[in-house]
């Protein structure tokens, strides 16, 4: 018998300026998720202050069905960026309307801002002293503007827990991935993203693609050599064995992998073993114990360690939460 889940609301709040991209992403993953008897997880609705049509930053406005006081339903609010986000520099500078409308969210409600909506979750005092992320070419404003947020400057997206935020336009859809493998398991979100035709899963660390100078060597990437890894994660292997597969010193792939990926070799071994642990317990019978073998942890004390330390719960708590 399957599992049935509880309907979760999604309410996006659409400010004047609002880029369409951006405003598309929630309904297009969160409204494809399905559970395995194809019903719907997340409702998503969308709102502007005052529920009249949205000025985007394209040549077109966009009609809305709701106004501000459906924020106070939202089980997750996501607010995608705006070309006036920047424009917000303090406190001071957020439109006393938004902050109204910003003050209906329930306490519990989950905050999600997609790229330089950062400045507006900043000014309203959702990030103080928090982990955030925004697009890399606004990262040093930010830093300056709200040195009070712990600004990640070069990954993808932050989970700070009850508030969440995302560099760029792309990393929104890693984002919203993100949620959907949080809330319901592995296999619920690589079946959106096959729907969608996008990449399954990039981890939140990684690196984003920011503005370098062209380097003058053109060495091989790692990118054969993390692949050649993932076909050996239950083998114990080392930065030596990674270096050698590349054809380069320790310090020299150390510095190319990090570069491409943004995680040292061993916290991207780690984080494959236990996204490969997470599916084997979500989609075999197999014990822990032998789940720990064939994922290079060894034991099932290393195996609970690792899991606990990426998700917060044991692999017989993951199994049962994520399982017919």
């Amino acid at each position: 018998m399957c599992k049935h889940w509880a309907m979760h609301r999604v309410v996006v709040l659409a400010l004047d300026g609002v880029i369409p991209f951006e405003l598309s992403l929630s309904s297009r993953l969160f409204g494809v998720a399905t559970d395995p008897d194809l019903q719907p997880l997340y409702e998503v609705v969308t709102c502007s202050l005052d529920g009249r049509p949205v000025r985007t930053d394209a040549d077109y406005s966009i009609a809305v069905e709701h106004d501000a006081s459906v924020l106070a339903t939202a089980d997750t609010v996501v607010i995608p960026a705006s070309e006036n986000f920047g424009d917000i520099v303090d406190r001071d500078a957020l439109p006393r309307r938004t902050a109204e409308a910003l003050a209906l969210i329930r306490p519990d409600a989950r905050i999600v801002g997609i790229c330089i909506a950062t400045f507006l979750m900043a000014a309203a005092g959702l990030l103080d002293g928090k982990g955030a992320a925004t697009h890399w070419y606004q990262a040093d404003r930010f830093q300056r503007l709200y040195p009070e947020v712990e600004l990640a400057p070069d990954v993808l997206f932050v989970d700070a827990g009850r508030i969440l935020t995302s560099a760029g336009a792309a990393a929104g859809i890693d984002l919203i991935l993100h949620l959907i493998r949080r809330d319901h398991g592995s296999g619920i979100a690589n079946q959106v993203a096959r729907r969608c035709v996008i990449p399954p899963q990039r981890e939140g660390g990684q690196a984003q693609y920011v503005e370098r100078p062209v380097p003058h060597s053109f060495d091989a990437g790692t990118s054969a050599t993390r692949a050649w890894a993932l076909d050996r994660l239950n083998e114990p292997l080392q930065l030596a064995d990674l270096a050698r597969h590349a054809g380069m010193s320790r310090r020299t792939f150390t510095r190319h992998f990090r570069a491409e990926v943004g995680l040292s070799p061993g916290q991207w071994l780690t984080q494959q073993r236990v996204d490969l642990a997470r599916h084997l317990l979500e989609s075999s019978d197999l014990p822990v114990s032998r789940i720990a073998e064939r994922v290079g942890f060894g034991t099932d004390a290393t195996l609970r360690q690792r899991l606990h330390a990426a998700i917060g719960v044991s692999p017989a708590t993951y199994r049962r939460t994520f399982r017919a």
